[in-house]
């Protein structure tokens, strides 16, 4: 007897349909080309019919994925969008994420609703250092990560040089799952180790419409090749190095984060997306179950829940109102279901539920697990918010991340105060930025912190476009930061160190910054380091 004869036909239905859905993040170092990879998996999904390319932005058409005006403005993502596209009867929700490493947070936070991540690497630089940090996550959440080596039409590293790099750099076993035919100029076309086809393709003007592929055996496809004897034999010899390898894959290493399929290609010209796109639904994880907060498995075919992962306000200028995106993790979603938000225990009818383009907006009317279901907040979510139907859960999964600069922020004009903390909160809630009080500060004056630096334009730009309010925003000397629990005599004992400063946040959770690395290193000595928290559950 199979696990789905023992559940009702309502459970059998629910795992069914998770079963369908593949729900993955794209994981990269700035210009590694996952903006244009987006596009050409939503070209390819059938989702999209021409994709534009980076390069066209400049004449304002932009990534289906970007829409925040700030986006529009420098030719960068800053937020995280959800991208749905069906292919053989798979529905892949891709949550989009900010390249950039000063938005990497906002990166950080989506990937605790992926069930598998998706590297992109330049094939120029190999691994690069925001790849690692977004890698870090992963690796703590244990989830299976696939790697697309991209701009191979270019000149860059040895294919094997690529699969050393990413080896050394990550510590995670590469496993070549297509190999590519000639180098930068001369690339050719994609060898798929997995069904021994050689793919020869045909350069299009722009890559706007999908490549034309032609499919050979090895030997055929060579004789048709445009390479040098040396080239061709050089390539027999790479092909026989690793067409075994992923045949002799360790699925377990993979599931849980420590094996990479490695697949080359160029998303620029759609070079390897077909062969990439003909393996990736069945190596990507289907929806896993979550734990809740008392680490017990919230199993996928029980009630209706999900979590708060982003919220993103005014993503309609001519409304103010604020979307918050929750990943479903068990049970059926349905329009107009009545949920309980599981730190209010208000409850909540959810009334008006889309699925999002761009900014495009369409109503859902059903979904399961591993979709992500953008909801109007009805004013009491959080990053972190857990909603239920009728079978109470919690979720404690978004971890508080350690803001790395901070600034000191007021109004320019003294009478916005309540604008500003208003504003701010709002900003807060949404996890763009950290709002602090001023250790023995004014009124008037809240500290900011972030992970980047940039999230500070970002804060100055939506407080005066959506707020109608200017700040005035000045640098403070702050070295590090850590997070602390409710730990009355940890505090105190912190209070009274030297260079060392505590206050809180919002929401009331208190944290500790240093003016120096010697205040930091004297302050771990004196309450221990386990009790000073780089990041900490919310």
């Amino acid at each position: 007897m199979s696990e789905l004869d023992t559940l009702t036909k309502e459970q059998q239905e629910i795992i069914e349909e998770a079963r369908r859905r593949r729900t993955f993040a794209i994981i990269s170092h700035p210009d590694a080309g996952k903006t244009t990879l987006t596009e050409k998996l939503l070209l390819y999904g059938g989702a999209i019919h021409e994709a534009g390319s980076i390069r066209q932005r400049k004449a304002n058409r932009y990534a289906a994925s970007d829409w925040m005006a700030i986006e529009k403005d420098r030719g960068i993502s800053v937020t995280s969008s959800v991208l749905r596209f069906e292919k053989d009867n798979i529905k892949f929700n891709l949550l989009d994420t900010p390249g950039h490493k000063d938005f990497s947070e906002d990166t950080l936070r989506t990937l605790v609703a992926a069930d598998t991540a998706l590297m992109v690497i330049d094939v120029a630089k190999g691994v690069e250092e925001q790849t690692e940090k977004l890698f870090e996550v992963c690796k703590m959440r244990e989830i299976p990560i696939i790697t697309f080596v991209n701009k191979c039409d270019r000149p860059g590293l040895e294919p094997l040089e690529v699969i050393s790099n990413i080896e050394n750099q990550l510590g995670i076993e590469p496993i070549p799952a297509s190999w590519p035919l000639g180098y930068g100029r001369e690339f050719q076309g994609i060898y798929d180790l997995i069904g021994k086809e050689l793919h020869l393709q045909h350069k299009e003007e722009h890559g706007a419409k999908k490549a034309h592929t032609e499919k050979y055996n090895l030997e055929e496809g060579l004789k048709e090749a445009q390479l040098s004897d040396h080239e061709k034999e050089k390539f027999r010899e790479e092909v026989m190095l690793t067409e075994d390898m992923m045949k002799m894959m360790d699925e377990e290493a993979f599931k849980n984060g420590k094996a990479t399929p490695v697949f080359f290609g160029s998303a620029l010209n759609n070079f390897g997306l077909d062969v990439f796109l003909e393996y990736f639904a069945e190596l990507a994880h289907p929806p896993q179950p979550y734990l809740d907060e008392s680490g017990n498995e919230r199993e996928i075919g029980r009630g209706f829940s999900g979590f708060v992962f982003k919220m993103q306000a005014n993503m309609n200028p001519d409304h103010r109102d604020c979307a918050a995106f929750i990943r479903i993790t068990s049970g059926k979603f349905e329009r107009g279901i009545e949920v309980t938000e599981s730190n209010t225990g208000k409850k909540v009818k959810m009334s008006t539920p889309h699925t999002l383009m761009g900014d495009e907006r369409n109503i859902l009317e059903e979904a399961y697990p591993g979709d992500v279901v953008s909801l109007f907040n009805p004013g009491s979510f959080r990053i972190g918010t857990t909603i239920y139907s009728d079978d109470p859960v919690k979720f404690d999964v978004i971890p508080l991340f350690t803001p790395e600069h901070f600034r000191k922020v007021s109004t320019k004009d003294p009478f916005k105060r309540k604008q500003l903390r208003e504003g701010l909160k709002q900003l807060a809630e949404e996890g763009v930025v950290h709002v602090f009080e001023m250790p023995n500060g004014v009124g008037n004056e809240l500290l900011l912190g972030t992970v980047g630096a940039l999230q500070f334009d970002v804060v100055e730009h939506r407080m005066e476009t959506e707020y109608n309010t200017e700040l005035h925003i000045s640098s403070v000397s702050y070295h590090a930061a850590r997070w602390l629990d409710q730990n009355q005599e940890i505090i105190e004992k912190l209070e009274s160190s030297y260079s060392t400063h505590v206050t809180e946040d919002m929401e009331g959770t208190p944290i500790v910054l240093f003016d120096s690395g010697y205040a930091l290193n004297q302050a771990e000595e004196k309450v221990g380091a386990e009790n000073l928290y780089k990041f900490k559950q919310g």
